[in-house]
């Protein structure tokens, strides 16, 4: 049996999140895979079912994610699971958007679902990490985990998410490579972001051509000027202090 937990943070107002991506991401899998409808247990809500031949709980934590480790504790302990049965599904800082990360073990990284769950489970359980962006300064961190995606994310949120869910059965089997060259394949490589404007010339952009250097002055005393000048009398000699005397 293997026990995929998604984490984050239970109710309405906390759905959108970037924060919740754990959730969103066992919401998507227990959809494309039928599962049955998610109950109350282990102090979070489950729902169970079938890949790739292996009887799969999914777990949602619903004691908020500081405390994340008491409800995927308590399952655990309750199919006498080891940490290797266990992949945990989280937000992760330190990624690009859309970015994933599949490993056994390591650090929290400062995750407090992580933490939790180090205190409860031990370390050597399987993480994905999704990455969500850094906002850029450890002032907007809070307010950049626990705010919704934006519009822009969703182009490649939605995409992703699918993806997990469709390769799931890789990641059950442990086939760990191919489940991230599959999500490679079926999201892009490269990394989501806004792209560089292009740099538009005066034609591209519609622009009229430009004025002619000369002064409105000059101009009006060129288009004044007649082909040919009288060569005597009064209206001559006027003509000649107007617009010099040429030959």
């Amino acid at each position: 049996m293997l026990l995929i937990a998604g984490l984050g943070n239970p109710g309405p107002q906390y759905a959108r999140h970037r924060h919740n991506v754990g959730f969103m991401a066992a919401d998507a899998i227990a959809r494309r895979h039928s599962f049955s409808g998610f109950s109350k247990k282990f102090r979070g809500e489950i729902a169970d079912g079938e890949i790739a031949g292996e009887k799969i709980l999914l777990l949602k934590p619903m004691t908020f994610m500081n405390l994340s480790g008491d409800s995927v504790g308590e399952a655990m302990r309750f199919y006498k699971l080891s940490p290797s049965d266990i992949i945990v599904i989280h937000d992760e800082l330190d990624l690009a958007p859309g970015k994933l990360r599949l490993k056994t073990g390591g650090g929290h990284g400062g995750h407090n679902g992580l933490k939790s769950i180090d205190a409860h489970c031990g370390k050597d359980y399987k993480r994905l990490r999704v990455g969500i962006g850094h906002p850029g300064h450890k002032d907007r961190v809070n307010s950049h985990v626990l705010g919704d995606f934006s519009k822009a994310d969703r182009e490649w949120l939605e995409p992703l998410l699918d993806a997990i869910a469709d390769h799931t059965d890789l990641m059950a089997k442990g086939d760990d490579a191919g489940f991230l060259n599959k999500i490679a394949l079926a999201t892009g490589s490269a990394s989501p972001g806004p792209a560089k404007p292009e740099k538009k010339t005066e034609a591209a952009a519609g622009g009229k051509p430009k004025p002619s250097s000369k002064s409105h002055i000059r101009q009006a005393r060129n288009s004044a000027q007649p082909k040919t000048l009288p060569a005597s009398g009064p209206m001559a000699d006027m003509l000649k202090k107007l617009f010099g005397n040429k030959d």
